[in-house]
Protein backbone atom coordinates (compact mmCIF):
# COMPACT_ATOMS: atom_id res chain seq x y z
CA UNK A 1 0.00 0.00 0.00
CA UNK A 2 1.30 3.42 -0.92
CA UNK A 3 0.48 6.83 0.53
CA UNK A 4 2.00 10.22 -0.06
CA UNK A 5 1.41 13.79 0.94
CA UNK A 6 2.78 17.28 1.25
CA UNK A 7 2.37 19.94 3.89
CA UNK A 8 3.59 23.52 4.22
CA UNK A 9 4.72 24.43 7.73
CA UNK A 10 5.46 27.92 9.10
CA UNK A 11 9.18 27.55 9.81
CA UNK A 12 12.53 27.41 8.02
CA UNK A 13 14.06 24.10 6.91
CA UNK A 14 16.53 23.86 9.81
CA UNK A 15 13.80 24.41 12.42
CA UNK A 16 11.57 21.80 10.76
CA UNK A 17 14.43 19.29 10.56
CA UNK A 18 15.24 19.75 14.24
CA UNK A 19 11.58 19.41 15.24
CA UNK A 20 11.12 16.25 13.15
CA UNK A 21 14.03 14.71 15.07
CA UNK A 22 13.05 15.92 18.56
CA UNK A 23 11.33 13.22 20.66
CA UNK A 24 9.49 15.81 22.79
CA UNK A 25 7.98 17.46 19.69
CA UNK A 26 7.10 14.11 18.12
CA UNK A 27 5.42 12.88 21.32
CA UNK A 28 3.32 16.02 21.40
CA UNK A 29 2.31 15.76 17.74
CA UNK A 30 1.66 12.00 17.38
CA UNK A 31 -1.86 11.24 18.55
CA UNK A 32 -1.86 8.42 21.10
CA UNK A 33 1.91 8.58 21.66
CA UNK A 34 2.64 7.53 25.22
CA UNK A 35 6.41 7.69 24.95
CA UNK A 36 9.18 8.18 22.44
CA UNK A 37 12.85 7.75 23.10
CA UNK A 38 15.85 8.60 20.96
CA UNK A 39 18.06 5.51 21.07
CA UNK A 40 20.78 6.99 18.83
CA UNK A 41 21.09 9.68 16.16
CA UNK A 42 19.31 7.32 13.76
CA UNK A 43 16.99 5.23 15.99
CA UNK A 44 13.83 5.88 17.99
CA UNK A 45 11.54 3.64 20.06
CA UNK A 46 7.95 4.60 20.84
CA UNK A 47 4.75 3.33 22.42
CA UNK A 48 1.63 4.47 20.58
CA UNK A 49 -2.03 3.59 21.05
CA UNK A 50 -3.90 3.82 17.77
CA UNK A 51 -7.24 2.88 16.30
CA UNK A 52 -7.37 1.68 12.71
CA UNK A 53 -10.95 0.98 11.73
CA UNK A 54 -12.45 -1.29 14.40
CA UNK A 55 -9.00 -2.33 15.65
CA UNK A 56 -7.46 -0.49 18.60
CA UNK A 57 -4.11 -1.51 20.00
CA UNK A 58 -0.97 -0.36 21.73
CA UNK A 59 2.03 -0.59 19.42
CA UNK A 60 5.69 -0.89 20.29
CA UNK A 61 7.31 1.00 17.42
CA UNK A 62 10.92 0.96 16.28
CA UNK A 63 12.04 3.62 13.79
CA UNK A 64 15.35 4.01 12.03
CA UNK A 65 16.61 6.83 9.83
CA UNK A 66 18.79 6.29 6.76
CA UNK A 67 19.85 8.10 3.60
CA UNK A 68 20.31 11.22 5.70
CA UNK A 69 20.96 14.50 3.88
CA UNK A 70 20.39 17.05 6.69
CA UNK A 71 18.37 19.23 6.66
CA UNK A 72 16.66 18.19 3.44
CA UNK A 73 16.04 14.44 3.20
CA UNK A 74 15.92 11.11 4.94
CA UNK A 75 14.27 7.73 4.81
CA UNK A 76 12.24 6.51 7.79
CA UNK A 77 11.88 2.77 8.25
CA UNK A 78 9.82 1.33 11.03
CA UNK A 79 7.56 -1.29 12.37
CA UNK A 80 4.96 -1.49 15.08
CA UNK A 81 4.01 -4.64 16.95
CA UNK A 82 0.43 -4.53 18.16
CA UNK A 83 0.26 -7.90 19.91
CA UNK A 84 -2.74 -9.95 18.84
CA UNK A 85 -3.87 -7.35 16.26
CA UNK A 86 -0.75 -7.85 14.20
CA UNK A 87 2.16 -5.92 12.86
CA UNK A 88 2.48 -2.85 10.66
CA UNK A 89 5.65 -1.71 8.95
CA UNK A 90 6.62 0.88 6.44
CA UNK A 91 9.27 2.90 4.72
CA UNK A 92 8.87 6.61 3.99
CA UNK A 93 11.05 8.98 2.01
CA UNK A 94 10.80 12.48 3.47
CA UNK A 95 12.00 15.64 1.75
CA UNK A 96 12.01 19.25 2.97
CA UNK A 97 11.97 22.18 0.55
CA UNK A 98 12.16 25.90 1.22
CA UNK A 99 9.18 27.81 -0.14
CA UNK A 100 9.38 31.40 -1.39
CA UNK A 101 7.48 32.73 1.63
CA UNK A 102 10.02 31.22 4.06
CA UNK A 103 7.87 28.26 5.00
CA UNK A 104 9.01 24.68 4.51
CA UNK A 105 7.21 22.13 2.40
CA UNK A 106 7.35 18.57 3.74
CA UNK A 107 6.84 15.88 1.09
CA UNK A 108 6.61 12.19 1.83
CA UNK A 109 6.05 8.92 0.00
CA UNK A 110 5.45 5.80 2.05
CA UNK A 111 4.97 2.12 1.45
CA UNK A 112 3.05 0.23 4.13
CA UNK A 113 2.40 -3.39 5.01
CA UNK A 114 0.21 -4.97 7.67
CA UNK A 115 -0.31 -8.45 9.05
CA UNK A 116 -2.84 -10.13 11.31
CA UNK A 117 -6.11 -8.35 12.13
CA UNK A 118 -4.70 -5.14 10.68
CA UNK A 119 -4.40 -6.80 7.27
CA UNK A 120 -7.87 -8.33 7.60
CA UNK A 121 -9.59 -4.94 7.89
CA UNK A 122 -8.80 -4.34 4.24
CA UNK A 123 -6.29 -2.20 2.42
CA UNK A 124 -8.74 0.63 1.70
CA UNK A 125 -9.62 1.09 5.38
CA UNK A 126 -5.98 0.67 6.43
CA UNK A 127 -4.81 3.32 3.92
CA UNK A 128 -7.64 5.67 4.91
CA UNK A 129 -6.80 5.34 8.60
CA UNK A 130 -3.09 5.82 7.92
CA UNK A 131 -3.78 8.98 5.92
CA UNK A 132 -5.90 10.28 8.80
CA UNK A 133 -3.08 9.58 11.29
CA UNK A 134 -0.60 11.42 9.02
CA UNK A 135 -2.99 14.34 8.60
CA UNK A 136 -3.49 14.62 12.38
CA UNK A 137 0.27 14.55 12.90
CA UNK A 138 0.97 17.29 10.37
CA UNK A 139 -1.88 19.45 11.68
CA UNK A 140 -0.45 19.20 15.20
CA UNK A 141 3.07 19.77 13.83
CA UNK A 142 1.94 22.92 11.97
CA UNK A 143 0.29 24.19 15.15
CA UNK A 144 3.43 23.46 17.16
CA UNK A 145 5.66 25.34 14.69
CA UNK A 146 3.28 28.30 14.46
CA UNK A 147 3.32 28.64 18.24
CA UNK A 148 -0.34 27.68 18.70
CA UNK A 149 0.70 24.84 21.01
CA UNK A 150 3.07 25.15 23.95
CA UNK A 151 6.38 23.38 23.54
Amino acid sequence: MQIDGEYAVPADVNTVWEALNDPAVLKQCIKGCESIEKISDTEFAAKVTSKIGPVKAKFDVDISLSNLEPPYKYTLSGGGKGGVVGFAKGVADVELKTLEDGQTQILYQAGLQASGKLAQIGSRLFVSATRKIASEFFEAFQQYLSGEVES
